[in-house]
């Protein structure tokens, strides 16, 4: 009877300390009792059933007129309202049904408050954004959208029907991120919309490389730039035709006697966002295509999540009727096409962030010298919330140029930043690029593109352009005025000379319309040739996708919409047609081992493209590697400072041109190397490093294996993304696949009298892992497949293949 007793107990306790268990949360981990109930857990987000069409009753007075929005079988909502305030209502609605916690947790992280969902470990990121003024940004933005009546109504509209999404979600419909981390929604505003803006901007215009140029100046002097880093290869085809005529007279900018040499004394490794940040776009004219009207393609390369950074839509009103990307927080559509018109970007990556070397008055940091006096600084105090402990208050001092982002005293940051420096940034200046993309989803014609493109500040981008007569391309943005080279190099910060000197006119942006050769494109290379007057930045991108573009546009003729398809899934590699023939007639081979002689012998059987299911593009890519690295790494490691390396064309450049270089010697050996010995060396260095990683030479080797694509989930849970992915592609095909950076969204749009569009990204409209539209474009999307786009001009009949309706009213 006692041990009865006794077991009964125990199996009491027990029971009672799981149910306690479940019941509380361990650090960022979620209480597991909720989680894992069967009616508001992990099991409620399951999809196991066909949506139908519903009648919803939006809060009295959202909507003026009833909208109705149709589910087509890709799950992509075509919206039809009778007025625009209702139209992004209902967008920000839809939006937030399938993508919410998406929407939400990119501003969080723009904000920097990932801290108050995920925890302490997330504090020096939060503090990162918040020292370089990404809430300073967002202010300013936010105020150019509230100035201007359209964009003003526009954002409080989408932000009403996001908040209605969120107003109606029980705990048990909460997507399953809020479930894993543990926290609810909060009311969505405007100043979310312009967060999600200037997070776009920091992706596409935060790069920097002030400092790593001043240290390379420093230690390998100025005739290593020169000759190195201001390599312009012959191959390279800037966007802007180079026989471009500039006719107007650029605006004089004053420059310093002298060049300031900054003290650099730091050891904090470099930081830039993803360098293959890019894209391509290219837009043809009816002279060059089958049906006599213009066609224009698109496909911006971002690193790739689930779920993805666009959500494709249609907006339909009697002002508009739009449809394309868009991007899950902010009204409109960003890359698209209407009945009239197309339109699609790339990055210009021009140098719009600048660092300045601050001497203060003393450690207060109160004071700082500026043109023969003293200047006071301001100070923004940054509040960070931490998920389970204390908030940290962090104080971060401002110049006229702008933050004083790693201070004495201050933890370090986590990216290359000099201490002591404040950073100037396009992103700071009031700016209302949504006034763009709203005037430019209801053009109608060339002249309308013209008159909207003065809005878009930043960050600078190509944008393209096609309708049924025009085709054009404009590097749109807001440039400041500079001397040639302001910016490359870290800037003394008490000269206003390196200030910056007001902004490049709008009328001497390059641009290009209707040009002889028939086609408009960009693929991130040079904006323009040797004789554009202003001075945009030395580091873009390599030729071999701008150059690949051209070729295939010169050479195409009777074009249709399937042959540019096929186009932006183009795997050549310029970079190995032109590097890889100079190596393998420097490779011994008499001393090669038979599996080495198989392997190089599919290296000279191929046809330089980055096929999945061949193994030499692998072999090329390792051997390449190992080649750069045995040419650069002795100098580079040498030291402990960030330096800038040479560009991957620039370094072949050399390879074809020179083998008698001094740097191909290695500075820490006393054996004299030369470039035939680096060729053999890194060779072997190549078959050995991809044995250790693939096993012996096999199917293991192939491509797309090697080529490690692979769509994680954006907040990196586990089990969330699809890894793996078996991909064709590289960074310097026009299919620029490589890891898990790539063709974020393709698109293909035909002028005429009907339009012909098509699209696919991959991902899927959903945000929701439980359901089928979260992933199931991603197979499609890897054997270059596009989905024709429903766009309707009218409502659909009942005998359209609509999946399911929302009417709102």
């Amino acid at each position: 009877m006692a041990r009865n007793l006794t077991q009964l107990l125990i199996s009491a306790a027990t029971t009672l300390l799981l149910f306690w268990l479940l019941s509380i949360a361990f650090g960022p981990t979620p209480p597991l009792g909720p989680f894992f109930s069967p009616s508001a857990g992990f099991w409620a987000n399951a999809v196991t059933s066909q949506k139908s069409d519903l009648q919803l009753d939006m809060p009295g007075g959202a909507l003026t007129e009833t909208v109705s929005v149709y589910y087509d079988s890709l799950g992509i909502p075509h919206i039809f309202a009778q007025n625009d305030d209702d139209l992004y209502y209902a967008q920000g609605y839809v939006t937030a049904r399938d993508r919410l916690w998406q929407m939400e947790f990119q501003t969080y992280a723009a904000a920097g408050r990932l801290s108050e969902i995920i925890g302490p470990s997330m504090l020096e990121y939060d503090r990162y954004r918040r020292r370089i003024g990404m809430g300073c940004a967002a202010e300013q933005a936010l105020s150019g959208l509230v100035e201007h009546p359209e964009t003003a109504r526009a954002v409080k509209a989408y932000a009403a029907g996001v908040n209605a999404r969120i107003n109606e979600l029980n705990p048990a419909e909460y997507s399953l991120e809020y479930k894993l981390l543990d926290y609810r929604p909060e009311p969505w505003s405007p100043l979310k919309t312009a967060l999600l803006l200037k997070s776009m901007t920091y992706t596409l215009a935060g790069h920097h490389h002030d400092l790593q140029m001043s240290n390379t100046r420093a230690y390998l002097g100025s005739s290593f730039i020169r000759q190195v880093l201001d390599i312009d290869p012959p191959l390279n085809a800037p966007v802007i035709p180079p026989d471009q005529k500039w006719d107007f007279l650029p605006v004089p900018i004053q420059q310093p006697d002298t060049v300031f040499k900054p003290s650099i004394a730091t050891k904090i490794p470099p930081f830039r966002p993803d360098p293959h940040n890019g894209s391509n776009n290219w837009a043809v004219s009816g002279s060059k295509t089958a049906s006599g009207y213009p066609i224009l393609a698109n496909d911006p390369h971002l690193n790739m999540t689930l779920p993805s950074i666009w959500y494709a839509i249609q907006l339909h009103s009697p002002t508009q009727n739009v449809m394309g990307a868009s991007l899950p927080g902010a009204p409109a559509v960003i890359v698209g096409f209407n009945e009239h018109t197309a339109w699609g970007t790339t990055n210009v990556s021009a140098d719009v962030w600048d660092w300045y070397e601050i001497v203060f008055r003393d450690s207060t940091l109160a004071e700082y010298r500026y043109n023969g006096s003293w200047r006071p600084t301001t100070q923004r105090v940054e509040k960070i919330n931490i998920k389970g402990e204390p908030a940290v208050v962090d104080t971060v001092v401002y110049t006229h140029h702008g933050p004083v982002v790693q201070t004495s005293g201050s933890k370090k940051m986590r990216p290359g930043i000099p201490r002591y420096h404040a950073m100037q940034w396009i992103a700071h200046k009031r700016s209302n690029e949504l006034r763009y993309f709203l005037e430019l989803n209801k053009a109608r014609s060339y002249e309308d593109y013209r008159e909207a493109l003065p809005h878009f500040d930043s960050p600078a981008q190509n944008w393209v352009f096609a309708d049924h007569t025009n085709i054009a391309l404009t590097a749109a943005g807001k440039y400041p005025l500079k001397w040639n080279g302001q910016g490359r190099f870290i800037g003394d910060g008490s000269d206003p000379r390196y200030d910056w000197q007001g902004w490049i006119p709008f009328d001497h942006i390059p641009s290009v319309k209707n040009p002889a050769r028939g086609f408009v494109s960009s693929a991130n290379q040079d904006p323009t040739g040797d004789a554009y007057p202003y001075y945009l930045d030395d580091d873009f991108a390599p030729y071999e996708r701008g150059r690949r573009i051209n070729d295939r546009l010169a050479a195409m003729d009777n074009i249709t919409p399937r042959d540019l398809q096929q186009l932006q899934t183009d795997t050549y590699s310029y970079h190995a047609a032109t590097v890889l023939p100079r190596l393998l007639r420097d490779l011994r081979k008499d001393t090669l081992s038979p599996l080495k002689r198989e392997a190089l012998a599919s290296l000279a059987e191929w046809d330089y493209n980055n096929d999945g299911e061949l193994s030499a593009p692998s072999l090329f890519h390792y051997w390449w590697e190992a080649l750069d690295n045995a040419i650069w790494d002795d100098e580079y490691h040498a030291v402990s400072f960030p330096m800038e390396r040479p560009a991957r064309d620039q370094t072949a450049h050399l390879v074809l041109t020179d083998s008698t270089l001094s740097w191909y010697d290695n500075i820490t050996t006393e054996e004299s190397e030369t470039l035939n010995m680096l060729i053999n060396r890194s060779f072997h260095r190549a078959f050995r490093q991809l044995t250790k990683e693939f096993g012996p030479r096999g199917p293991r080797w192939k491509w797309g294996q090697v080529n490690n694509t692979n769509l994680n989930h954006l907040a990196q849970i586990p089990g969330l993304g699809q890894p793996n992915i078996f991909t064709d592609g590289a960074r310097e095909s026009i299919n620029a696949i490589r890891g898990d950076h790539g063709p974020s969204w393709r698109m293909v749009v035909a002028m005429g009298p009907a339009i012909d569009a098509y699209g696919i990204y991959p991902g899927g409209q959903s945000g929701n892992p439980g359901s089928p539209y979260y992933d199931n474009m991603i197979d499609d999307w890897t054997r270059g497949k596009l989905y024709p786009l429903w766009f309707m001009k009218h409502r659909p009949s009942s005998d359209d293949s609509v999946t399911y309706m929302l009417n709102m009213q």
